[in-house]
């Protein structure tokens, strides 16, 4: 009996946001807004010293539908703040970044309420905030900022017309060549898989 109730409640809920009905299809000259929030998990073998370890934090894009199947999408977020540690697992700094990525887009099925689409384009990220602690107490650890490419795949799902859910991975090409105190320790290859979920609303 519960279990009937709750699958009513959940059915109903969809109903009430629209799954049931057939979404208009996005539109040359839509603008669409995403919002929520993205994992970034760098590549495990960073570097032969020290390691970037993940982060979370909440992200936006804007996405500009030049016809229905092309788009221009701009990645935007709240600085992630990554630790920084060495192979043996003690923390010995932190650093902040921004991610802001421009990629052209596809949509395969512009007329359906399940939209994929894949997505190429250019990475700008800036490191800032660099701290150091434990065996690096005292030193000046800096973090070059990186240009690379970018590729994502994802979708959109239509509650209704205008509402929607999103969820995508990106992989994007980051290297910055790290100093400490002023001594170049090389590059670190950070080189995330970035895992992103969003409401959208389009306009």
């Amino acid at each position: 009996m519960q279990f009937k109730v709750k699958t009513a409640l959940l059915a109903g809920m969809a109903l009430s946001m629209g799954f049931a009905s057939t979404a208009n299809a996005f539109e040359p000259g839509d603008w669409l807004v995403r919002v929520g929030a993205s994992y970034v998990n760098p590549a495990s073998d960073n570097h032969d010293v020290v390691s970037v370890e993940s982060a979370t934090s909440a992200t936006i894009n804007f996405t500009y539908m030049m016809t229905d199947i092309w788009a221009l999408e701009v990645l935007a977020a709240y600085p992630f703040k990554h630790d920084i540690e060495l192979h043996d697992g003690s923390k010995v700094g932190s650093t902040k970044h921004l991610p802001p990525t421009v990629s052209l887009q596809y949509h395969f099925r512009p007329t359906e309420q399940f939209q994929p689409y894949v997505g190429v384009g250019i990475n700008y990220t800036n490191f800032f905030s660099e701290k150091t602690q434990g065996a690096l107490e005292g030193t000046d650890l800096s973090l070059g900022d990186s240009w690379g490419l970018a590729g994502q795949i994802g979708f959109d799902v239509m509650f209704n017309d205008d509402w929607f859910f999103n969820f995508d991975v990106r992989y994007i090409d980051i290297d910055t060549k790290a100093k400490l105190d002023g001594a170049s320790l090389g590059t670190v290859e950070i080189d995330p898989w970035i895992f992103g979920a969003h409401i959208g609303y389009r306009f």
